[in-house]
């Protein structure tokens, strides 16, 4: 869903740098998007490789970024089990960082 208006996040992966949600238009290849989001870690990010970003709610470049599962809409295809390991696997990777 969208960090702003919580609309489910629907596009296709790879997010593109020129989407933008279709309810508030936001920019939807943003830092508060990322699975290495991380508020209060050395750049707010947890990937260590990353360059810095200076507004979190803006599109940008970097190589790193993926689309954090939680913000994902869920697609009729995946099922409960995967929707559940992707859920643990996030929730495992946040302990370690």
């Amino acid at each position: 869903m969208c960090w702003y208006c919580g609309l489910p996040v629907t596009d296709a992966e790879p997010i593109g740098r020129s989407m933008r949600c279709q309810n508030c238009g936001k920019d939807l290849r943003v830092c508060k998007h990322c699975r290495f989001f991380a508020p209060g870690s050395r750049g707010d990010c947890r990937e260590t490789s990353a360059e810095k970003q200076t507004d979190k709610e803006r599109s940008n470049f970097c190589d790193w970024f993926s689309l954090d599962v939680k913000f994902r809409s869920l697609a009729p295809e995946m099922s409960d089990e995967k929707e559940k390991a992707n859920v643990s696997r996030t929730a495992l990777e946040s302990l370690f960082s």
